[in-house]
This record gives C-alpha cells, sequence and structure tokens, in this order.
C-alpha cells in the first residue's frame, strides 16, 4: 500500500540570539531601508517646493521672493478664483487644448498601432519614420512649425497657394491660433500614444481573434467586441500618461507664442500664465496661487483617470 509524504516548507533560519536587536530589525525591514533613500530624496524634491509655493500663495510676494511681503491668508485665492478675464479662460484653454489634443492622439494612435499591428514589407522603416517626432525637443518643434506656418514666408502658406487657397493666418490668427497649436502637440506626441498602443496589441492573444474570424465576425466587429475590450487597460495608462503631460504642456505654446500667449493671449493656458505672472511681472504670491491651484486640477484629473482605469480593469 503506498504511502502519501508530505513535505513541509523549510523554516528560516533562527536568528543567533547575540545578534543586536537594531541589526534584526534592519534585516526584517530591509526592503524598506534599501528604498528609504530614493524615497527621502524623491520626498523632498516634491514637499519642499509645493511647500514654499503654498506659502508664497497666502503672501503679496511680488518684486523679490526675498522682498518683505505680509500674510495675507486666502486673499489671492479669492481674487484669482474671481478673475473672469484671465484666469478662467486659461482654464478653458488649458482645458480644451487637452480634450481635443488628446482625442486627435489617442484617435490616430490607435489607428497607426493598428496599422502596424500586422507584419508588412518595410515595417521597420515606417515604424521608426512614425517615431522621428519625439526624438526632436518641444522647443525645436515649435521653432520650426512656427517657421512652416509664419504668414508671409511660410512652407503652409506656399502649399496652399499651389491648390488656389489663399494665405491663412495660422499662428498669427486670434481664432486660429490654439487649433494650430493644438495640431504642432497632435503631430509631436502622437507617435507616444502609437508606442503604448503598439505594445500592448502586441502581447495580446491571438486566439481571440481566431475565434471570433472561425465565427465570421468582421474586422469592425473584432476590433470592438475583442481588440478593444482586451487593450482597455493599456488604452487607459496611455490615456493617463499623455492626458496629464498634455495638461501641463508649455514649452511649445511659449515657443510658437511667446509671453501672454500671444497679443490677445490666445494661447494662454495656465502653464503659461502662471509663468508670465511669476517672469514678467514678478508677482509671486498671485502666480504661486495659480500654481497651486492648477496642481489640484492635475491631481483631480489623475484621481479621475486612474479610477477608470481601475474600473477598465474589474
Amino acid at each position: 500500500m503506498a504511502t502519501i509524504t508530505t513535505t513541509k516548507a523549510p523554516r528560516s533560519a533562527p536568528t543567533d540570539p547575540e545578534t543586536p536587536g537594531w541589526v534584526r530589525w534592519a534585516n526584517d525591514h530591509r526592503k524598506w531601508l534599501f528604498a528609504a533613500p530614493a524615497m527621502i530624496f524623491v520626498a523632498v524634491l516634491l514637499v519642499f517646493p509645493l511647500a514654499w509655493t503654498g506659502y508664497l500663495s497666502l503672501t503679496d510676494a511680488e518684486g523679490s521672493v526675498r522682498a518683505e511681503s505680509e500674510f495675507v491668508g486666502i486673499q489671492n485665492y479669492l481674487d484669482v478664483l474671481t478673475d473672469t478675464e484671465r484666469f478662467w479662460p486659461a482654464v478653458g484653454r488649458t482645458a480644451t487644448f487637452t480634450a481635443v489634443a488628446l482625442l486627435f492622439e489617442v484617435v490616430l494612435g490607435m489607428a497607426i498601432a493598428l496599422l502596424l499591428w500586422r507584419p508588412f514589407k518595410g515595417q521597420r522603416w515606417v515604424r521608426v519614420a512614425i517615431l522621428m517626432p519625439l526624438v526632436a525637443t518641444p522647443v525645436a518643434v515649435g521653432m520650426m512649425w512656427r517657421l512652416i506656418f509664419d504668414p508671409n514666408i511660410g512652407l503652409a502658406n506656399q502649399v496652399l497657394g499651389w491648390v488656389g487657397i489663399g494665405p491663412q493666418p495660422w499662428l498669427a490668427g486670434q481664432h486660429s491660433a490654439l487649433p494650430t497649436t493644438i495640431f504642432i502637440d497632435v503631430w509631436q506626441w502622437t507617435p507616444m500614444v502609437v508606442l503604448i498602443l503598439l505594445a500592448g496589441l502586441t502581447s495580446l492573444s491571438e486566439e481571440p481573434q481566431e475565434a471570433a474570424r472561425i465565427d465570421g465576425a468582421s474586422t469592425w466587429q473584432r476590433f470592438r467586441h475583442v481588440t478593444l475590450p482586451l487593450l482597455m487597460p493599456t488604452l487607459t495608462v496611455a490615456i493617463l500618461l499623455r492626458g496629464i503631460d498634455a495638461l501641463k504642456t508649455f514649452d511649445i505654446l511659449y515657443a510658437t507664442k511667446g509671453r501672454g500667449g500671444g497679443s490677445f493671449h490666445e494661447v494662454e493656458t495656465l502653464n503659461v500664465y502662471a509663468y508670465g505672472l511669476s517672469f514678467d511681472y514678478n508677482e509671486y504670491g498671485v502666480s504661486s496661487t495659480v500654481l497651486i491651484l492648477f496642481f489640484l486640477i492635475i491631481i483631480g484629473a489623475m484621481w479621475a483617470l486612474t479610477a477608470r482605469r481601475k474600473e477598465a480593469q474589474r
């Protein structure tokens, strides 16, 4: 008759009773001790600037951060939140820029990723060409497109002239500047979304696709009912990363329109507005207030997108 023997998991070696207590404690918490220096360094880099900005937002600091300032409490917040000439229009432009740019980047990124998903001749070179915009810095990209969209000598109006269309103001127009900067952002950062979604597509199993194909599902039906649900966690990550980054866009806007977001503040987002208050007018108290409010907006957006990601994973 066969006997069944069970094996027990080996126990950890007993601690030497002569070992000092602090050594035993360090051994039990070694994973936290190894990570502690990096965590403390990051915390200092985040907490100190945020605390200092929060303090300045409660004062009337201007001219110099070392100049004497008085504590004004929440007066700066009341002034900023009731500012319908600069602050709330900047909030609207920030939301418009982020939402429209993110929408186009996700849709185009998904389409391009699906095209690159299946192997074809020259695929490697096509991928390299699509990812090229990510190589250049945003300031260089902004300056390049500023020359292309120049209303007098720009290539864009020359191409329109070849097909019989009159010159357009592009970045110089009060109503066309924001859509043009959105186009520049989409041109540069869509490849980032492509890269994330393509990595997600290549990790998907082929079995659900084959099963749907055998059942007679069309290409659109396979994408809608098979590919998209399986890709949703990756898509949520792409939206989270790119959405927060688009919300903080500054360099492209400043490189193309300069201080104030243009003569009529046509592309003045919260980043550009806070920069102008700090470095153009030296109103550090008010600019710190705008930055704290902007920080809260970013935290709220991160919380909403993270909650959406958790729902997609369920």
